[in-house]
């Protein structure tokens, strides 16, 4: 790309028209996790978190979010969001809470930043709640997985990314 798309031509930021192109089928997935000392991760699976439901508030919290990414991410386009799917996976043997975030909508634009927004907002919720019990987590790997659907077409990471997690240096 030669040019930067968010600027016009007098090197101000400007919203990307999108109204010439196609309204299509979108999807995008995005991952990230939380790591914790293995007590603050059992506590978090057994619903023994003094705040409630951690996970059950991180997934409304995911999902709030996306349908509120562009009043928070500068630029982007307000979206018919179709679906949102939050889940989570307990991995004991990291010690992490791992989000992942699917979005879909039928739209001119893509998904992407709504799946990433999810899981950050998912991730700052599960520190939120947890923290009474420990404030060294961390949060780390917020990265798109897939997206579907546009003119640039499908695409899907396949590189591994490295884990920067709480025992990074």
């Amino acid at each position: 790309m030669s040019e930067l798309t968010h600027l016009d031509k007098d090197g101000r930021a400007s919203m990307v028209d999108v109204g010439h192109k196609d309204t299509t089928s979108r999807e995008a997935v995005a991952e990230g996790s939380v790591y914790m000392a293995p007590a603050t991760l059992t506590a978090i699976r057994d619903g023994a978190v003094p705040k409630g439901d951690v996970l059950s508030s991180a997934r409304i919290a995911g999902i709030m979010a996306a349908k509120r990414t562009p009043d928070l991410i500068p630029l982007c386009h307000p979206l018919p969001l179709t679906k949102i799917a939050i889940d989570f996976q307990i991995d004991e043997e990291e010690s992490r809470v791992t989000i992942t975030a699917t979005v879909r909508c039928k739209g001119q634009t893509g998904v992407e930043m709504e799946a990433l927004t999810a899981v950050s907002v998912a991730a700052l919720t599960i520190y939120d709640m947890a923290k009474a019990l420990e404030k060294t987590m961390s949060i780390g790997d917020v990265q798109l997985l897939q997206k579907r659907g546009g003119k640039s077409g499908d695409w899907a990471r396949t590189d591994p990314t490295p884990i920067i997690g709480k025992d990074a240096a």
